[in-house]
């Protein structure tokens, strides 16, 4: 994806998101599990990653990324669910899907819902929201939060 890719809209049309979106993560894990894929994560955020494990970097490159596409990106680990993150964690509170380094997570992370691909247009945004009870609950996040995460989001 390009730059020029990251909206459907002119500069100067606002986005059809302007008036914000309702978005509550329900710690479901849906957005951490399905098909094979990619996390992609920086070497900043390899650094944070092994200091919140308090493992060395090597470690945590070695064992938790895989290259792919000449970048670094989590693994996955085949479940019942599909190929979760490495990092999730369905054991220690039932009926929850908790990240094991939720502070240190890859920005890619941070950022759903609000890639840009789920922002091209309503239609894409609802198509999202059919695999995550989050979207449409919870508070309504105003666009300037939405812009930036959208903009943030690794490609």
């Amino acid at each position: 994806m390009t730059d020029s890719d990251r909206s459907d809209e002119p500069a100067s049309m606002p986005e059809w998101y302007a008036p914000g979106l309702a978005f509550e993560c329900t710690q479901c894990g849906n957005c951490c599990t399905g098909p094979t894929g990619f996390v992609w994560v920086s070497d900043e955020e390899l650094r944070a990653i092994a200091a919140a494990l308090g493992r060395p970097e090597s470690e945590i490159e070695r064992h938790f990324t895989r290259l792919l596409h000449g970048r670094r990106s989590l693994t996955e680990v085949p479940t019942q669910h599909g190929y979760d993150c490495v990092f999730l964690d369905r054991e220690s509170q039932p009926g929850k899907a908790l990240c094991r380094i939720y502070e240190a997570r890859p920005m890619q992370c941070r950022t759903w819902p609000f890639w840009p691909e789920n922002l091209r247009q309503g239609r894409d945004w609802q198509r999202a929201a059919q695999t995550c009870p989050g979207i449409n609950q919870g508070p309504l996040i105003p666009i300037e939060s939405i812009r930036i995460q959208r903009d943030a989001t690794p490609r």
